[in-house]
């Protein structure tokens, strides 16, 4: 019996060893996945967005190996060791700077085409106009300087420069919108400072884009600010989770669609940098990037440049509201020698994403 219970104990510490390497291998991929061009291993990006999980079970693992005195847990700690400066990208505990320089409050939404109108809390005022004019009145209350929208849709408006004139008449804008039968569609930015300049970027193959304005924040001082919505996966968690990935066609479509927007957000974040590196302004880039901190996205548009969330923020930093707090898509990234002052992420019903809301100084 003695015997038995030894080999038992021996082949649960076999696969305890396995097990072991195979979460920490994962979790080093993950890190490896901000470096990795996922138009060359599409596979890299998903192991990054699965960062928070594949750590969770690290850590389990190595609770279980201190709880064992098993001398394995070394394989699941030194896995963890880089966690320890990452995780902030996920969740924070502090609150920014008191003070400094020239305080400019700047928000970055996506609206979602307001399509949470079809909610039942909207459906029965209004729709999708009740959900537009709840936007627009948490746009006006956060009295900011700088408003970036992803996904605007007016329903059967064209005239987009009279719709932002009466609903926005204390801000200048620059915008780009898609135009079909049944109205407007793209992204708009809303500026207290005057706009200098502005401009589009087109993505190939795709509906998604960036713009950005010049905007002369003081005299003799301008800054470009990119609104960007890199492309979207256009895929349903929510349904594919209902199914238990035993809808073998909705699988297969999910697959194709997560390879696809993969493959085109690198292509989209080069068109990006490449006009910051011909700009010779400093610049601020915030929008839907569709990639979480753990990606070739963020990390490359990182480049000279701070995240008002992990700088500033405080609490989790997850902007979607699918699978929360996990999934952080969008941000506000200032010049580096910038300073943020705050950071916030209202949980608002309006959109299947929720704004961020930051100040910095220059």
């Amino acid at each position: 019996m003695a015997e038995i219970k030894k080999k038992g104990l021996r082949l649960t510490g076999m696969v305890a060893r396995i097990l072991m390497l195979l979460a920490a291998g994962l979790l080093l991929m993950s890190y490896a996945s901000m470096i990795v061009n996922p138009a060359k291993a599409w596979y890299m990006n998903a192991i990054g967005l699965l960062f928070i999980p594949i750590a969770v079970l690290n850590l389990f693992l190595l609770v279980w190996a201190i709880r064992r005195r098993s001398g394995a847990l070394m394989i699941p700690l030194i896995a963890l060791l880089p966690s320890i400066f990452l995780i902030g990208k996920y969740i924070q505990f502090s609150s920014g700077a008191d003070s400094g320089g020239k305080p400019v409050k700047i928000v970055s939404y996506n609206v979602g085409r307001f399509i949470m109108g079809r909610k039942p809390e909207f459906k029965e005022t209004g729709g999708h106009k009740a959900c537009m004019d709840s936007v627009v009145n948490f746009i006006k209350a956060t009295d900011a300087d700088i408003i970036c929208l992803q996904e605007v849709d007016l329903s059967g408006e064209y005239d987009v420069a009279g719709f932002i004139k009466s609903h926005f008449p204390d801000y200048e804008a620059g915008y780009y919108m898609h135009i079909n039968d049944e109205g407007s569609y793209g992204n708009v930015t809303l500026s207290r400072f005057p706009i200098a300049g502005k401009g589009h970027i087109q993505f190939d193959k795709s509906s998604n884009h960036a713009i950005y304005t010049d905007l002369k924040v003081n005299e003799g001082s301008t800054i470009r600010v990119y609104n960007c919505h890199f492309e979207s996966y256009n895929v349903s968690i929510m349904n594919l989770i209902k199914s238990g990935g035993k809808d073998s066609t909705l699988v297969k479509d999910t697959e194709v669609k997560l390879k696809r927007s993969i493959a085109r957000r690198p292509e989209q974040v080069e068109r990006v940098m490449e006009d910051i590196r011909e700009c010779s302004l400093e610049s601020i880039v915030a929008g839907d990037f569709n990639d979480n901190p753990m990606s070739y996205t963020y990390h490359r548009l990182m480049k000279g440049r701070k995240d008002t969330f992990v700088e500033a923020g405080k609490g989790f930093g997850a902007t979607y509201y699918a699978l929360w707090p996990f999934i952080r898509i969008d941000y506000i990234l200032y010049p580096s020698h910038f300073k943020a002052l705050s950071n916030r992420i209202p949980r608002l019903k309006y959109s299947d994403h929720y704004p961020v809301v930051a100040e910095i100084s220059y």
